[in-house]
């Protein structure tokens, strides 16, 4: 073997943090509003969609396209600060990562174009709209409050996976933006 051999390292919390993101979903299903938040009806939509198709009572449940744009939309708000670190609970705002996800949003819409049915299409392409857009807000936001001294431009790497911006006693910090 190799010294030039990746490093493979295993996230132990993985399980902890799909638990709470599942009783979220059960308590969001039963209150029948699905948490709207920051984002809009297309994304929203497709969210509560796929997490009432998560929760079936009859067993196994088939998965869609609406899980996969549930799952990469989760994880590009999370990035833009939406959704708090499930460790510490502080938002974090990684831009590079919430951009990643959402460029697979986008090679996922390219790729499926004319091979989804009207709702799953309508349900991707308004994500993949209302994610860029919410994303070039968040942007200009971070620029704004880092030209303006109120958070600070951080090494990548100190935030976790690659960075990002906790919003701590002090106020948020930038990471690997």
């Amino acid at each position: 073997m190799s010294s030039d051999a990746p490093k493979l390292i295993i996230d132990s919390d993985w399980k902890s943090q799909a638990q709470a993101e599942k009783q979220r979903l059960e308590q969001q299903a039963a209150s029948k509003k699905p948490a709207a938040g920051a984002m809009g009806g297309a994304m929203a939509g497709a969210m509560a969609g796929a997490a009432a198709g998560a929760e079936g009572e009859e067993g196994p449940v088939e998965l869609s396209i609406l899980h996969l744009v549930e799952m990469l939309s989760m994880q590009a708000l999370s990035y833009m600060g939406a959704l708090p670190d499930p460790r510490t609970g502080q938002a974090m705002i990684s831009l590079e990562y919430a951009k990643l996800h959402i460029d697979l949003l986008g090679i996922l819409e390219e790729k499926t174009k004319g091979n989804l049915n009207e709702e799953e299409a309508k349900a991707v392409q308004g994500t993949v709209s209302e994610l860029r857009m919410h994303f070039v807000t968040v942007q200009q936001a971070v620029a704004k409050a880092v030209a303006e001294g109120r958070i600070k431009p951080q090494q990548a790497g100190v935030g976790g996976m690659g960075g990002g911006m906790g919003a701590g006693p002090k106020g948020p910090t930038l990471v690997g933006g």
